[in-house]
Formats: structure tokens, C-alpha cells, sequence
């Protein structure tokens, strides 16, 4: 152990800059969120590379790139740092009577509609509890629960969950294709024959398919024919639905996700034979000595 500490090539401490470096590809931006200067920074990860002995960084006038070293380094360290940072918060909560937190991730393409489904009982039965709550890609989500960053994750999950994750609660959650309602008169009226022209000559509002949710959503319009181009992509339904009844597009979007829309005279719902249907899912970590009050919350959680 003392020889450990004596040839060890950094500490948590440096190792927090490195991520900080990693996330924002930047010495001057890892510098300011850490309170140093841009000179300190860089001594800091010269230091780390000398004493590993291989370059963690690619450096260019405009950015900075992890090399192969660095990724695996990124990667292989990202849940020791999760792992501290929750041992501390849960010292500060345990015994040092700070108030207990919970750490909520969302998928950005889960709405509003739903939260009050994970929240309104938590907020009646726990109230003493905190709530911190992001949104980000079910991608980003599923690594922050890997590296222990967060407590739980909503997301439409991938075809196979990571062996370290489990799945609390299952929800199918069913779409439906929407349009401004003068657009939508004009397919009601046409023959049955000629509604699948009326779709493919719309202009799509569509999900990004950077996600789990807009891919699997462009694979099923491509096996009903509905095939266009989008004319316009974004990161979640809440927008989406908006713009439809601005009379931008049509989509195809959550059935709940239009409960939270007040101007529904804007919007029509078009009758397809076939239906889009996603999973969402809470996912947690599977070997993690989940705190008590986290795991009230999980069974709390109403969809």
C-alpha cells in the first residue's frame, strides 16, 4: 500500500479534472468550472501523462481530443468517481443530517404528461425528500446509472439492458399519427387508397433518431410506407405537438403526451390501422445497496 501511494499517477482529485477535461474537450472550460487556471489545468493532466507514460490527449489549436489511452482511462474510471461521489453524499445524509436526496434521469423523449406519475405520490408520502431531476438521451442515462451518477433512469430502453442494470417497472406506452385539423379534414375525405399519398406528402415532424424512440418510430413508418424525409427533427414530443397545431407538420406522437395540450381544437388525431407502441421503462443499478429511501420512491413510482 505505501509503495502504491508513493507511484500512484493521480489522485481523485486530479482524476475529477481529467474527467472535466474529457467531458468538455477544453482546458479553458475544465479550468473555470474548477476555479483554476488554464496553466494549472494543464500541468495537471502533463503531470498524470508523465507519470503514466502514454499521452491521454490530442491536442490542437481549437480542441482537445482524448486519444485511445485517455478513452479507456475516461471509461474504467467514470463509476470509481460515481461510486466516491455517493459514498460522500450518503455520508452527508447518514450522519451528518443533510437532507436526503433523490437523483432522477428522464429521457428526453418521455413528456411532461408523464411526470406527475414518478412524482405526485413521492411528493405526498416523502416530502421531506430533495429532487434532483435532468433529462438527457437514454444512451447518456443508462452510463450515468453504470458510473453511479444518478439513482434512477426513466428511458425507452435498448434491445438488451446492460448486465449491471434491472428493471423496475414496465410501461407500453401507445402513439398516435396527429395533424393541424384542416390538414386532417383533408384525409378524412380521401379514399383508402389514397390516404397512404396523403402521408407521404406531408411535411413530418419527427424525433431525432439519435435515440431509442426515433429509431424504432422511422423503422415502423417504414413498414407501413409511410417513407418521407422529415422536414424538421427535434429532441422531445412537448415541441412537437406545439408546432403541429401551429400548423407546421403532422407527427406521429405519444397518445399521453397530448393530455397536458389545453388547445386541442388545433390538433386531430388520424385513425391508422396499425399503431406504434414503445416501452419505458425505470431502470436502477442491479448490485447497488439501493438507499432506503430511494427504494421507496421506485415503488412509489405510478404509470
Amino acid at each position: 500500500m505505501h509503495e502504491f501511494l508513493k507511484t500512484a499517477p493521480f489522485d481523485i482529485y486530479e482524476l475529477h479534472l481529467f474527467h472535466l477535461v474529457a467531458e468538455h474537450r477544453s482546458f479553458t472550460k475544465a479550468a473555470e468550472l474548477a476555479g483554476l487556471t488554464q496553466s494549472a489545468v494543464t500541468r495537471q493532466m502533463q503531470g498524470i501523462e508523465e507519470s503514466l507514460g502514454v499521452a491521454l490527449f490530442e491536442r490542437t489549436t481549437r480542441s482537445v481530443h482524448l486519444t485511445p489511452a485517455g478513452r479507456m482511462l475516461r471509461a474504467e474510471s467514470g463509476r470509481l468517481l460515481g461510486n466516491v461521489d455517493q459514498i460522500l453524499r450518503r455520508i452527508r445524509e447518514e450522519f451528518n443530517g443533510a437532507r436526503k436526496e433523490i437523483s432522477v434521469a428522464v429521457s428526453r423523449s418521455v413528456g411532461l404528461a408523464y411526470l406527475p406519475g414518478f412524482f405526485h405520490a413521492n411528493l405526498r408520502r416523502l416530502p421531506q425528500l430533495g429532487y434532483r431531476v435532468s433529462s438527457d438521451t437514454s444512451e447518456k442515462i443508462l452510463t450515468a446509472l453504470e458510473n453511479n451518477e444518478t439513482d434512477l433512469g426513466v428511458v425507452c430502453p435498448p434491445t438488451r439492458l446492460p448486465g449491471t442494470l434491472r428493471v423496475t417497472h414496465r410501461f407500453t406506452d401507445a402513439f398516435t399519427i396527429i395533424a393541424p385539423t384542416n390538414a386532417a379534414l383533408d384525409f378524412d375525405s380521401a379514399s383508402r387508397r389514397a390516404r397512404l399519398d396523403w402521408m407521404n406528402r406531408q411535411n413530418w415532424l419527427l424525433l431525432a433518431d439519435s435515440g431509442n424512440t426515433g429509431r424504432r418510430l422511422r423503422a415502423w413508418m417504414k413498414r407501413e410506407r409511410i417513407v418521407v424525409e422529415p422536414g424538421m427533427t427535434l429532441d422531445n414530443f412537448d415541441l412537437i405537438i406545439n408546432l403541429v397545431a401551429l400548423g407546421m407538420g403532422v407527427s406521429c406522437v405519444p397518445i399521453r403526451a397530448l393530455a397536458l395540450y389545453a388547445r386541442k381544437r388545433n390538433i386531430r388525431r388520424i385513425a391508422w390501422p396499425a399503431r406504434f407502441t414503445r416501452e419505458l421503462v425505470v431502470v436502477v443499478r442491479r448490485n447497488r445497496d439501493i438507499p432506503a429511501h430511494v427504494d421507496e420512491f421506485i415503488q412509489n413510482v405510478l404509470f
